[in-house]
């Protein structure tokens, strides 16, 4: 019969049946009786495809016509004609749909050994918790484009930085090149898309004006007391914002950061001088936490910190990055025991040096920043210690 309309019953006796259509070979209406009794309507198409027979449900005669049923029959029927296999390619689809960017994302998190934890957190943070990537999550891997990323990137560079944007690529591209290996995707849509241009190295080094404004501006709150020792040390911020007390000596005398948390991967061990240690006793031990500062992640203030701290200072634009280069660049001793200080491999680090000379130099350490606390004390007190004399000592150096 020609199927013009689906207002078809059940043949007497029967809970299933397929009516086809007489002038489109392979076009049906499937009956079925359901619950209470009620026929379910359903149009498809059956056709073979490699010796084998195939089924393939079109759509709700509820909710298609007889026409259009017909009309999307036909392009499922032409496409058999042309050697594909829709019922197979809609099966693929719907394995590949259960691969979105976020399972495919955590599979690869899981699988990613041999790196730090603190590379591993910042590479979670990239994919799966921070905001940037949280749009695509729920998109079939293989359905992201290279539109999806830029746009990603893009929106990253605005609201959180190029650096932010460069680190975002870095870790999306990586991702896709491991779906390719395993076959979820045909190709990286990092590939060619937006790229940050990645900014000039900064340059800037505070004077010492301005870091004994900088240290006599800053409150006696957890952010204060991390710069001072970010000045103090030249370490780098998250190091001291993730300090425990767990990392110092029984004496309090030395401060060891674990491996773990170093970005060199190797444990770093600094000697605590009394104007550090000043600091150190002032932070509150708090039941059940060993960190010193902040909470699970250690300290997170920064901005808000560093907001309230320009507004009183005005000084020109500076970051926390700049104290680490400010601190190398003044302490005033050899190249060697500044890298040994700084926990910065290069130089006499690699080659054979490197390799063979394991001398901590722990003594020259030691009273490179005790100098350099000194040094500090002797700026700060300069200027009376109060925030307007340091400022109009920058004022006049500057």
């Amino acid at each position: 019969m020609k199927l013009a309309t689906a207002n078809i019953n059940l043949p007497a006796g029967k809970q299933d049946a397929i009516l086809f259509d007489e002038t489109l070979t392979g076009f049906g209406l499937r009956l079925r009786r359901g619950r209470g009794g009620k026929v379910i309507r359903n149009w498809i198409v059956q056709y073979r495809s490699h010796g084998r027979s195939r089924r393939m449900r079109v759509g709700s005669a509820e909710t298609l016509t007889a026409a259009q049923a017909r009309a999307e029959a036909k392009k499922l029927l032409a496409r058999v004609e042309l050697g594909e296999d829709p019922q197979a390619d809609k099966a693929k689809r719907r394995e590949r749909d259960e691969h979105s960017l976020r399972s495919v994302a955590q599979d690869y998190l899981h699988i990613k050994t041999g790196i730090k934890p603190r590379s591993l957190e910042l590479l979670r943070w990239y994919l799966l918790e921070g905001p940037h990537m949280r749009p695509l999550l729920a998109t079939p891997v293989d359905k992201v484009t290279r539109r999806d990323v830029a746009k990603r990137l893009l929106e990253a560079a605005k609201k959180s930085g190029v650096p932010t944007s460069i680190a975002l690529r870095s870790a999306v591209s990586s991702l896709f090149s491991w779906a390719m290996q395993m076959g979820l995707v045909e190709h990286n849509p990092v590939i060619a898309a937006y790229k940050p241009e990645t900014p000039q190295s900064r340059e800037r080094v505070l004077s010492n004006a301005e870091l004994a404004a900088l240290w006599c501006g800053l409150e006696d709150d957890d952010y204060g007391k991390v710069v001072r020792l970010l000045i103090l040390t030249g370490a780098r911020r998250q190091e001291i914002g993730g300090m425990r007390w767990s990392e110092f000596s029984s004496d309090g005398t030395t401060w060891t950061l674990p491996r773990e948390r170093a970005k060199s991967g190797k444990t770093h061990t600094l000697p605590v001088t009394p104007l550090m240690q000043s600091i150190i006793e002032s932070v509150p031990r708090r039941d059940r936490f060993d960190i010193l500062f902040g909470y699970r992640h250690g300290f997170t203030g920064w901005s808000i910190g560093k907001r309230a701290l320009d507004k009183r200072l005005g000084l020109p634009h500076w970051t926390h990055h700049d104290i680490r280069r400010s601190t190398a660049t003044d302490l005033g001793v050899e190249p060697h025991i500044i890298e040994e200080i700084l926990a910065h491999r290069s130089g006499h680090k690699r080659g054979p040096a490197g390799i063979y000379n394991r001398s901590a130099y722990a003594s020259q350490v030691r009273t490179a920043l005790l100098m350099w606390s000194d040094h500090i004390r002797a700026l700060v007190e300069g200027g009376d210690g109060t925030l307007s004399r340091c400022l109009d000592r920058c004022r006049d150096e500057g």
